[in-house]
């Protein structure tokens, strides 16, 4: 995983970036986790940052007392290079619903809004819900860019949003929804 940065954009002040990476290994604010309802560790992006954090996320996230899908709930990085963890509960992909996209684009907004509550300048996400959620990758990464942009656009407290992309595939994707933005948006451009 090479991790270095594909794509900068900009929106107002906010550095939009798009990396193929790990996102246990990012050096920001707070990482985000595609975490389940319990929020006590599961597969894929869940479980490779519970086992990066160590026992001590187990031992907060237990105190968080679950999240509903489509909210978000803040802990400590504990051994993680993020000095915070928000754990986003994606909503389970399913054809026709009209639910979820709606809240896929809450669990984008509830994880930038406890951010900015707490502080944070810099996060990095993962692509939300495209794991064993089965949300599609181009879907997700419309509603993912739409939703971060609308959000710092109106607050302009974040000053970077990464997305770490664990394969050229999702990388893809979300380059090709970011170029259409950027042409459909007087406000983002590329750095």
């Amino acid at each position: 995983m090479n991790n270095s940065t594909v794509t900068h954009a900009k929106i107002k002040r906010t550095v939009i970036e798009l990396v193929q990476g790990d996102i246990t290994e990012q050096d920001v604010d707070a990482i985000v986790n595609a975490a389940n309802n319990t929020l006590l560790g599961g597969g894929g992006v869940d479980g490779a940052i519970h086992r990066a954090a160590g026992p001590g996320l187990v031992a907060a996230t237990k105190k968080l007392g679950g999240c509903a899908t489509g909210d978000a709930k803040i802990s400590g990085g504990y051994n993680l290079k993020a000095r915070h963890v928000i754990h986003a509960v994606g909503p389970m992909y399913r054809v026709g619903d009209p639910n979820s996209p709606k809240l896929l684009a809450s669990t984008y907004r509830r994880s930038l809004e406890v951010a900015a509550q707490n502080e944070v300048k810099t996060i990095a996400f993962a692509a939300i819900s495209t794991g064993v959620y089965r949300y599609p990758l181009g879907e997700s990464a419309k509603i993912a860019l739409q939703t971060v942009c609308d959000f710092v656009s109106a607050k302009n407290s974040i000053k970077l949003v990464r997305f770490v992309l664990f394969t050229e595939e999702a990388l893809a994707e979300f380059q090709g929804a970011l170029d259409t933005m950027t042409r459909e948006r007087d406000d983002l451009n590329y750095a």
